[in-house]
């Protein structure tokens, strides 16, 4: 009997399937990816030990196109209304941006100055391509937050980066991984905590404070980045020539610029 392959994801970098229902592969989408995707194979194993919760281990299988290999970490999509999937969130991001910098990037971890540059280019695209689409009565927050977002902050630390529900599992009330690694840097540790608690519910969202504790001033720059998610489903709308993505994305930016505004 043959070994049946499912389609097991549609990511905006990586395409991903399932395989004999006990193997993930993934592959970058185009070539620029395939660093990271390496690093991933140089970071992950030496990372896991450390971390409270299972993360993929990849190793490459094969090269022409690259071929990423992991075992499948079982359970579904985090649903964000447990108090307890929060809080084992919350204790492994506490973990996560305790682990040594420095170390982190000698086993491959990409550094806060690359990843700050493409996050800055980025945010430039952004004032081209996406403040110009937004009306007058948030333009000038638009610009504002973008000012904000434009440096490193002073305590940048190993990150995931890309931690929305998607990439956490889970099986009942257990939390069984963390997936998707491939924006992993060193970074603020407010983009961590942006999705976590404030794309959640509010019993998640405690769960997660509860054991992470942030700082005031981190808990501010997560509503930053928070607010300038949607931004980036515009871009990848304008990339793909997809009208539905940059339209919702523009009115759920809009949405969260005035909801900012009448909180102040």
């Amino acid at each position: 009997m043959g070994s049946m392959e499912d389609d097991f994801d549609d990511g905006w970098d990586m395409s991903a399937k399932l395989v004999d229902g006990r193997w993930v592969e993934r592959s970058p989408r185009h070539p620029a990816l395939e660093p990271q995707a390496r690093r991933e194979t140089q970071f992950l194993p030496w990372l896991a030990p450390q971390l409270p919760l299972p993360v993929p281990i990849p190793v490459i299988v094969a090269e022409e196109p690259l071929v990423l290999r992991h075992a499948y970490l079982p359970g579904q999509r985090c649903p964000g209304t447990s108090a307890a999937h929060g809080r084992a969130v919350g204790s492994f991001l506490r973990a996560l941006h305790a682990i040594d910098a420095d170390a982190a990037m000698a086993h491959g971890l990409r550094d806060a100055d690359s990843a700050h540059t493409a996050r800055r280019e980025t945010g430039d695209r952004m004032a081209r391509e996406v403040l110009p689409r937004l009306p007058d009565g948030v333009h000038t927050d638009g610009e504002h937050l973008l000012a904000r977002l434009a440096h490193l902050p002073a305590d940048p630390c190993v990150v995931h980066a890309d931690l929305g529900l998607d990439h956490i599992r889970v099986t009942g009330e257990e939390v069984s991984g963390i997936i998707d690694w491939g924006d992993s840097c060193v970074g603020d540790p407010a983009i961590d905590l942006s999705a976590t608690t404030l794309s959640t519910g509010p019993m998640f969202a405690r769960g997660v404070l509860e054991t992470y504790r942030p700082a005031r001033e981190v808990l501010a720059r997560a509503r930053d980045w928070h607010m300038l998610s949607p931004w980036h489903e515009v871009l990848f709308g304008l990339d793909t020539q997809h009208d539905e993505l940059i339209s919702s994305g523009l009115t759920e930016a809009i949405a969260r610029l005035k909801k900012s505004r009448a909180r102040a």
